[in-house]
């Protein structure tokens, strides 16, 4: 009979519920709370709306009387006196369930008004020892969610007569404790909801919370009283635990649905015309010496947007760096609107340049976004920049990570000084089993901030600055003071950051050396294209018995290596004394500098490792090699000095020889002859390998160069 009686009354109030709120000014949380109340059909008022904010910081400091002087104005204009009105904060707040849970629950509570209850006691703790006893659940009043009919309410709020900064907490609070005004407002029938069946309050109470996946909607669930609270409130210092849960709850991402709302608002590009793109300012930032910079301009011109809707704003710390930022410039700097180089000889530091960057910005009238990427970042998708236009976020960034390890470029969670915490679902987004876009506290390294946010929000200028804090942090702080939302999105594949420790800077070519610290990258810039399909598509040719010939490096990576080499530009003579090596005889010299030399010998080990002994124990079934040698190095072909090279065996397992530039281009002549069998290679390919066994059956020689310079780099691998 009670039960339905009480489905009964629902139906008879369901129609009179209204959500009332404050909010003076449409702010993210506002938005997602908002959007909870649509997902379930709460009818909603707000009330201050383009008002000033006259009620505080209350976070640090009691206030929110404003919200009690509009609560009041608007019960006045309220005539239906069977209304159940809802009365709560919206910036940090969101809806777990819908009205009918809500109504349910509040009749349960046999109370005419009902207040969130919290664990700790604010803003005045000595009144701590008025507050009645409970027999179960949470002692103290929340007065950022109360439930009750108007009548009471009403009545309740009667007494206001406080200033705007005023602390609504303590208004509500003295109702609720004090003996005289419990006997006066007897009729109202205040009580707290002490176990959080109907509002959770998050301050004190976060090791209580923990969130519930059940059919495509997510609840949170206060474990200590088992309850599923149908409102959420991230009170006091816990909004970032309230943006965290918010990512999920009510239905934002499930195990079943994935992201629900990733497509929802967007900013389509694909019906405007290039000349109506959104301009973009896009700040480069070079702090450090980096691997790869070329590589990073490289993309940079593939980004797959209008470049005359581009402008570059670009920083430049570093002189090792200056000349590959200049020939980006002179090579492809017209293409875009306008760039702005700030240079090592003005000597501005960091945050300085990331202030001065986000300004150029700022001032620009036509400027729509400010699009910040390190020099370190990889972008792969050369959509980056589109996807995150076409979010239509505040301050979105693509999430990148470093290959093998489990860091990115946003954090999940602060720790208590603000510094990094792992929140519960970092691991997972990191990894791609959850994908979404996800309200974190912190972004790093690659970021797109909308201009109309640093013209209205920030407009400090020293957004970066901090006497405590790394720029990064400071930047971070001070959008979540703010109360801007921050977004990382995995729902693509963006790209890695690289890794600038150990990089040095005293060759020509030091990208050579990143084979360790960057082999992905160190991959794509100097591994044949081709290399990846020698198996599936039988590349490896076979020009003379047993003799094994396969595309390995690049272009780049040849280049790379004889500049490098004549860089450092200490030939051997060619005699058969030779210090370098055991014993201090060659039998058969040549000129040449060896890999040592040049202190790449455990760079190319590794290299001979990752990309030559695959081929080998696939070529030489049964044989495996550590890829152990006494000698590699780069020869030097040419007609007046050594154009060729007599018959003789290699002291090798076997032998690696790589051309490394152009016959008919470069040279004319050259190539190698296998005596045995009688068969020459005399047009080797740049980039390719020429693998053959040393000792006893390819007894060899080095045709004549008779034009030009012949540049091989040579392997012997025992075993």
């Amino acid at each position: 009979f009670i039960r339905e009686n009480l489905e009964t009354r629902y139906f008879l109030i369901k129609n009179n519920l209204v959500v009332v709120t404050v909010a003076t000014k449409e702010t993210d949380g506002f938005r997602r709370f908002l959007r909870s109340a649509k997902h379930f059909n709460y009818t909603v008022k707000v009330l201050g709306r383009g008002e000033k904010w006259r009620g505080g910081n209350y976070m640090s400091a009691p206030g929110g009387g404003q919200k009690v002087r509009l609560l009041k104005t608007a019960l006045e204009e309220i005539k239906n006196e069977d209304e159940v009105i809802l009365f709560i904060d919206s910036y940090d707040v969101v809806f777990a369930s819908g009205p009918k849970e809500l109504l349910k629950k509040f009749q349960q509570s046999r109370h005419k008004v009902v207040f969130s209850s919290e664990t700790l006691i604010w803003p005045d703790r000595h009144l701590e020892d008025k507050h009645p006893h409970v027999r179960e659940g949470n002692r103290f009043l929340g007065s950022g969610g109360f439930i009750g009919y108007v009548p009471k309410v009403r009545e309740m709020v009667s007494g206001w007569t406080g200033e705007d900064g005023d602390s609504d907490q303590l208004f509500f609070t003295k109702i609720y404790i004090d003996p005289e005004k419990r006997v006066r407002f007897k009729s109202i029938n205040i009580t707290l909801d002490s176990k959080c069946r109907l509002f959770q309050n998050l301050h004190g109470a976060l090791d209580e919370v923990v969130l519930k996946f059940e059919d495509s909607r997510v609840r949170a669930r206060n474990v200590l009283y088992d309850t599923l609270p149908v409102i959420v409130h991230g009170n006091g210092p816990t909004k970032l635990q309230m943006n965290y849960l918010g990512n999920y709850i009510p239905n934002t991402w499930t195990f079943e649905t994935g992201c629900t709302v990733c497509h929802e608002d967007l900013r389509p590009l694909t019906t405007l015309k290039e000349s109506e793109y959104p301009l973009v300012v896009i700040g480069i930032f070079i702090q450090q010496p980096t691997p790869f910079v070329t590589v990073f301009f490289e993309r940079l011109l593939k980004l797959q947007y209008p470049k005359n809707r581009l402008k570059l704003f670009i920083y430049n710390q570093e002189v090792h760096h200056e000349r590959q930022v200049s020939a980006f410039l002179q090579d492809h700097g017209s293409l875009y609107q306008d760039v702005k180089l700030i240079g090592p000889e003005e000597e501005m530091d960091g945050p300085a340049s990331r202030n001065l960057g986000f300004d150029m910005c700022r001032k620009d009238k036509d400027c729509d976004y400010f699009f910040s990427v390190d020099i370190e970042v990889v972008l792969k998708n050369e959509n980056t920049l589109k996807i995150l236009v076409e979010q239509n976020l505040p301050v979105v960034a693509p999430m990148i990570t470093r290959p093998g390890r489990l860091w990115s470029n946003f954090w999940g969670a602060l720790s208590a000084d603000g510094y990094y915490a792992r929140s519960e679902d970092y691991v997972d987004i990191v990894q791609g089993h959850r994908e979404g876009v996800w309200n974190v506290p912190y972004v790093s390294n690659v970021y797109l901030v909308k201009a109309s946010l640093l013209r209205s929000e920030l407009t400090e200028y020293e957004l970066f600055n901090s006497n405590i804090l790394d720029p990064d942090m400071a930047y971070c702080h001070n959008i979540r003071s703010k109360e801007i939302f921050m977004y990382v999105t995995n729902m693509h594949s963006f790209g890695r950051i690289l890794s600038t420790e150990n990089y040095q800077t005293n060759h020509l070519h030091n990208d050579l050396w990143q084979i360790f610290e960057n082999p992905l990258d160190w991959e794509e810039r100097y591994i044949h294209e081709n290399y990846t399909h020698i198996m599936k598509d039988k590349l490896i040719e076979t020009p003379c018995p047993d003799v094994y010939w396969f595309p390995v490096f690049s272009e780049v990576a040849c280049n790379h290596l004889v500049e490098e080499m004549e860089n450092y530009g200490k030939w051997s003579g060619g005699g058969n004394m030779d210090k370098r090596i055991q014993g201090g005889y060659e039998n058969v010299p040549t000129i040449d500098i060896h890999m040592n030399q040049v202190n790449y010998d455990k760079e190319w080990r590794k290299f001979l490792l990752e990309y030559i002994a695959p081929i080998t124990e696939k070529m030489f079934p049964g044989y495996y090699t550590t890829a152990q040698f006494d000698l590699a190095f780069v020869v030097r072909y040419k007609p007046d000095e050594q154009p060729s090279l007599r018959p003789h065996h290699d002291a090798s397992t076997f032998t690696i020889n790589i051309a490394l530039n152009h016959v008919g281009v470069d040279f004319q002549g050259g190539g190698c002859r296998f005596l045995r069998y009688n068969c020459s290679v005399k047009a080797p390919r740049k980039g390719w390998a020429l693998m053959h066994p040393g000792r006893l059956t390819h007894y060899h020689e080095g045709l004549p160069t008779t034009a030009g310079v012949r540049y091989i780099a040579v392997s012997f691998v025992d075993p």
